[in-house]
């Protein structure tokens, strides 16, 4: 099987890029042992604190997070780092060339029921202009991502990544400690007959999505014509990997809560690197109005609404916007 390192040289990724990402997979690949030791090594519940968005941090969030900023800071490759759990943008080498954006680990409530949890990242070129604390330099539209990709903390440890030659998945190799690609250029299927959407949600949702997800309830004997399967794994890690390997469509739209906040996910560490593996794969990725990638962000903890999966599908449900219009 090939190696991460053979891949990337064959996708053209320059020299600096590539010892970034194996910088951060170490990182990753500690998370990855920290994760499989579970209540043996304490790090399991919550800690006392909350992190910027008000949510009530596990063990784990915290010291994935160390892992990671501490290991990209020393790295010499990194100008500034921004992480789901810190409340700025941590300054590495001002000489750094790139920008890391990452959520250390999505999904943390899972590690309680030993379930799938992950870590996303994407990186970016780094503004030589802006100073290493200056929180603007992450503002660049998804379209500027350079790399892309997660890391499956599950049965085994799986890497997706993108340099922007296609969508790769790999396998650790506990043995000798190395990623080998196992799925090469995946493709994802452009229709489907599963969909994943936290069902809990369904009274804020705005009237197209609730008319969309009530025909696929309808199945065969609906205006769709076929029944379909829900999935939810409550962690995005999760169900964007399930969607690259077998299609579907993740869902994680706008709801009228609170106006504040027009979705649940962060555009930074969540939406823009898992639009970008799946475009890569031959899926969409939008908001409901518009492209992910394209989204101009306006603060680093930004939240957009997701539709995300089989091209077919996605369409299918924006089309439910444009009839109620």
């Amino acid at each position: 099987m090939k190696r991460l390192n053979s891949q990337l040289q064959q996708d053209g990724a320059p020299l600096e890029l590539i010892l970034l990402i194996r910088t951060l997979l170490a990182g990753c690949k500690e998370i990855s042992f920290r994760v499989s030791q579970g209540a043996l090594a304490g790090v399991l519940g919550s800690t006392l604190s909350e992190n910027v968005q008000g949510e009530t941090q596990k063990k784990l969030d915290v010291i994935s997070n160390h892992i990671l900023k501490d290991t990209l800071r020393e790295s010499g490759y990194v100008k500034a780092i921004s992480s789901e759990e810190e409340d700025d943008v941590v300054p590495c080498n001002p000489e750094g060339k790139y920008l890391v954006s990452f959520d250390p680990l999505d999904g943390s409530s899972n590690t309680e029921i030993n379930s799938l949890i992950g870590t996303i990242f994407s990186i970016t070129h780094a503004p030589q202009w802006m100073e290493p604390d200056d929180p603007s330099a992450f503002l660049q539209p998804g379209t500027q991502i350079v790399a892309a990709g997660y890391v499956l903390y599950g049965p085994s440890t799986m890497l997706a990544l993108s340099t922007g030659r296609g969508t790769h998945i790999y396998t650790l190799d506990k043995t000798h400690g190395g990623f080998l690609l196992t799925h090469p250029n995946i493709q994802v299927p452009e229709d489907t007959t599963e969909y994943s959407i936290n069902a809990s949600n369904q009274r804020h949702w705005e009237p197209a999505m609730q008319a969309y997800i009530a025909d696929l309830l309808a199945g065969k004997e609906g205006p769709r014509k076929k029944n379909y399967n829900m999935r939810w794994v409550a962690a995005m890690v999760g169900d964007i990997h399930r969607l690259l390997c077998r299609g579907g469509i993740f869902m994680y739209p706008y709801d009228n809560r609170d106006p504040s906040k027009p979705g649940k996910l962060r555009l930074l560490y969540e939406a823009n690197p898992m639009a970008f593996l799946m475009e890569q794969a031959g899926g969409k990725a939008e908001t409901g109005t518009g492209r992910i990638l394209e989204v101009m962000p306006e603060e680093i903890h930004q939240r957009v609404p997701c539709i995300i999966g089989s091209k077919g599908e996605v369409e299918a449900c924006l089309s439910y916007a444009e009839k109620s219009e």
